[in-house]
């Protein structure tokens, strides 16, 4: 008996799917979409667009700013949106909820604020397997400030390997920053392992939570990590904004990384005070309607459990990994199913991964091809790019079916 045949949803997938406009759709005449890219970037349902839509008709105002009632409304909704979220990772405080435009702005915050305590000759570890916006911002940093950047290698079978990363805390680094799950190779990393030994050789800590947050239950006070970043569009939620988690400690210590309105208490012509937090990291009118909209992405997640969604996408990743193992050609990138979440990276014999990517099309099925923001990742694998299948929580085991057929016909097409 194969994964679809014993497999039964624990939350109800048809009422799910029915939630997102997007999935109703005919990408061409008579042939529907099968969403298979939410590693990029999320679909968002209906309650997330209504929350927007509903803002702009009725509250639309700047926030913190003023008394009349549309101010005063905008400003709760948007303070509102940030408990949630706060709920959602179980932050201590709403007010460690720092609003950017995206995971990659919340990396640089910590880079260009909290890097500026860095001197010459300190070390910060990274991985192998990290997303650019995980990479490029310490490269930066390295560069004006003489850092010591050190690499956790990935194995063979798309893991970190912990053994040298025990050996390069040796090196009692100022931070480790690393993705909690990759989005190449769909690796969960043992985070809270991970946390504790940087710990307790004096290291703070960074997550890239982009993958994470949005597919599995992530504590930040369990995890006792430093600093968390992900991004409302990878989670049901809209384009343009994302969060910064830090403890309140560090985030007391850190200078702005811009100066404008609200990030302020008081300017005088030659000097400014600042605002507390996390204002003084919110320079200017933020992604209001966003913030709402990411609000109400949490509270959908919420209603559904988190869990439910992680072992729902584990098994259909799963059966996916069962199927394509099946076809000729086709080598998967990454762990076994068992040490990774809802993401296929796969590469097929002869075949660029542009051409299946645009084949896949024709059937309705999107995926992404290309680098993923992984170069060097992928650099290691010796591949030049690889075709991406990413599983959420409205995909469905006879999705991964047609994905199946729809690459058997690639093989078809190529002759493999």
């Amino acid at each position: 008996m194969n994964i679809k045949e014993q497999y039964i949803p624990s939350y109800d997938i048809d009422a799910t799917r029915s939630d997102f406009p997007v999935l109703r759709r005919f990408v061409r005449p008579g042939v529907k979409l099968i969403y298979l890219d939410s590693t990029a970037t999320s679909q968002k349902p209906q309650v997330v667009l209504d929350a927007m839509d509903s803002f702009y008709r009725n509250s639309n105002a700047n926030i913190h700013r003023g008394i009349h009632t549309l101010a005063e409304e905008a400003t709760s909704l948007y303070e509102h949106a940030r408990k949630h979220i706060s709920s959602f990772i179980n932050s201590p405080s709403s007010r460690q909820i720092v609003f950017t435009r995206n995971t990659t702005e919340s990396i640089n915050l910590v880079a260009n604020s909290w890097g500026q305590f860095l001197e010459s000759g300190d070390t910060v570890i990274l991985s192998e397997m990290e997303h650019h916006s995980n990479l490029i911002p310490w490269q930066i940093l390295a560069d004006k400030k003489n850092l010591r950047l050190e690499f956790i290698p990935v194995t063979d079978d798309g893991l970190l390997n912990l053994d040298v990363y025990h050996d390069l805390l040796g090196l009692e680094p100022k931070l480790v920053a690393f993705t909690h799950m990759s989005n190449v190779l769909g690796t969960i990393n043992p985070a809270l392992d991970m946390i504790r030994a940087a710990h307790a050789v004096g290291s703070l800590t960074l997550i890239d939570g982009a993958q994470s947050v949005p597919h599995l239950p992530v504590d930040v006070q369990e995890l006792d990590v430093d600093f968390l970043a992900f991004s409302a569009h990878k989670m049901c939620g809209p384009t343009g904004i994302g969060v910064l988690y830090g403890k309140k400690k560090l985030l007391e210590q850190m200078p702005p990384f811009m100066g404008g309105g609200d990030m302020i208490k008081r300017v005088s012509l030659r000097s400014f005070s600042m605002n507390e937090l996390p204002f003084k990291f919110e320079a200017g009118t933020p992604a209001i309607a966003e913030a709402i909209g990411f609000g109400k992405a949490v509270e959908y997640l919420n209603s559904i459990g988190m869990q439910k969604i992680s072992e729902h996408e584990h098994n259909v990743m799963a059966y996916a990994m069962e199927r394509m193992e099946e076809i000729p050609g086709v080598r998967i990138l990454g762990p076994s199913q068992n040490k990774k979440g809802g993401v296929i990276s796969f590469t097929m014999e002869g075949i660029h991964p542009h051409d299946i990517s645009q084949f896949l099309d024709s059937y309705g099925i999107a995926i992404r091809a290309g680098h993923h923001c992984a170069m060097p990742l992928h650099e290691k694998y010796k591949v030049p790019a690889s075709a991406r299948a990413s599983f959420y929580l409205y995909n469905t085991v006879d999705e991964v079916d047609h994905l199946v057929y729809a690459i058997y016909k690639v093989n078809e097409l190529f002759k493999i």
